[in-house]
């Protein structure tokens, strides 16, 4: 029997577990779910016979180098910045790995040790990065096949709240690690190419420079830019193309609201609160308020972000209860961008039977026998409920789908690489179709960037 190593046991790692059992007596497979939380572990295996949960603590040495000497390959679900524990397990037992999460420099860095072992490392092998890599190269190189010049590439992706489900002022709550979208954009200045010139948004301008999208039977959206797209012009191969720019989608008005956090410093992680643990909603929003012996925190708010008491804005505000005096931070230590995590969870979690939403828009610009032509590829997909989400299953089926592929030596180019050739995306993008996960095209007429969707400075 096959034996798979699944390391973390958190959210996105439900639909893995689930493709994984169904396979589990066709593929002749046992699953082994390592967690801190053994209960969380157990859950997952669902009493299934070719699945057993064991304890794992990542940063206990023996235990884990144990459990991935026992295994065939191993799947990483655990935060990104502990892949390079196992990774080097890996390349010492000689085993393949499968993340999720980007290719860090520390990963990237075992490349030649992976090839020389004959060792397949993937990575960005989720929905975001993954699906997005995997649905844009198979555009891409069908252009470049059929003689065409790639001239614009625009890609965006979201985590949302379905349109049923959408029971809030702000249309969004939280489907996938809060934390990551308290601090979205922080990671440096987002760069990107507009008719071949190189722009720049500093994060404080990052959410006042969106872009409208609108898809077929779910209307209007927003994006945002993500930190780095000129990476990609190596990566996908676009060294000659002129507009090159990847983004986050959100519902149109998001990003306005969420600059009113950003402008007052909540979002910010690099300083504690003095007492936060004892910090009521209404004391945090006052202590990045100047000072006033009259003056409510909401009329010092409202003259600060200058909002009207009729503005839209306002009603977003008062909707998460941020101005209330008796709840408290009760975090420890807490950094501006834990409280303000804090306060959105209480409005933000995902109900029972509350469903997401993964939104993906992809705009290929290209020229063909002198002709100019535009694609726009999309694809919605959404949860079934708070556990079964659509986030969960997007990252979830592309891992597995990958590892068997890897262990039934459909996949056996060896070394640290993410999903962008065809020996990979093809029959993970084929078999994601089965699933429900299908994107569909449709063919635009080429008006070069965004002409007139731009809004802010």
């Amino acid at each position: 029997m096959r034996q798979i190593l699944v390391i973390g046991a958190g959210k996105s790692t439900a639909a893995l577990i689930a493709y994984l059992l169904d396979n589990s007596k066709k593929e002749n497979l046992h699953i082994t779910i390592g967690d801190l939380n053994l209960e969380q572990a157990i859950k997952l295996c669902n009493n299934h016979e070719q699945a057993t949960a064991i304890h794992l603590d990542i940063f206990d040495t023996e235990s884990r180098q144990s459990a991935i000497k026992q295994a065939d390959i191993v799947i990483s679900m655990l935060p990104a910045r502990f892949h390079i524990e196992v990774a080097r397990d890996c390349i010492k037992f000689k085993k393949s790995l499968v993340t999720a999460s980007y290719v860090s420099k520390e990963m990237q860095a075992l490349d030649k040790e992976a090839k020389e072992n004959g060792l397949i490392f993937m990575n960005e092998i989720g929905v975001d990065p993954g699906i997005d890599h995997m649905s844009a190269m198979q555009v891409i190189n069908r252009i470049k096949d059929e003689g065409g010049k790639i001239l614009m590439f625009e890609s965006f992706t979201g985590g949302l709240v379905a349109p049923e489900s959408d029971s809030n002022l702000w249309n969004y709550k939280f489907t996938w690690n809060p934390r990551n979208v308290v601090v979205a954009g922080q990671g440096g200045t987002a760069e990107f190419l507009q008719e071949g010139k190189f722009k720049y948004i500093p994060y404080h301008r990052l959410f006042r420079r969106t872009e409208f999208l609108n898809i077929e039977d779910y209307g209007r959206f927003e994006g945002y830019a993500n930190r780095n797209s000129l990476d990609y012009k190596s990566i996908y191969g676009l060294e000659d193309i002129l507009t090159l720019f990847r983004g986050t989608i959100r519902r149109v008005g998001f990003s306005r609201a969420w600059n009113m956090f950003v402008q007052l410093g909540m979002t910010d992680d690099s300083y504690q609160l003095h007492d936060s643990e004892n910090m009521s909603y209404r004391d945090f929003v006052n202590s990045f308020l100047p000072y006033s012996p009259t003056d409510t925190v909401e009329l010092k708010l409202r003259h600060n972000l200058k909002i009207d008491q009729d503005d839209i804005m306002w009603n977003k505000l008062e909707e998460l209860d941020i101005f209330n005096a008796d709840k408290k931070i009760g975090i420890e230590h807490a950094t501006p961008a834990q409280a303000l995590q804090k306060i959105l969870s209480d409005k933000w979690t995902l109900a029972e039977d509350d469903k997401d939403m993964i939104v993906m828009y992809h705009k290929f610009g290209y020229e063909l026998n002198g002709e100019r032509k535009q694609i726009d590829s999309t694809m919605v997909h959404i949860g079934k409920d708070q556990t079964h989400t659509a986030m969960a299953k997007t990252v979830g089926l592309p891992v597995g789908i990958a590892t068997l592929a890897i262990l039934n030596k459909k996949i056996t180019t060896p070394g640290v690489q993410i999903p962008i050739t065809r020996e990979v995306y093809e029959p993970i993008l084929k078999e994601l179709e089965s699933h429900g996960i299908v994107f569909n095209e449709k063919v635009a007429e080429y008006l070069g960037y965004n002409p007139f969707g731009a809004v802010g400075n």
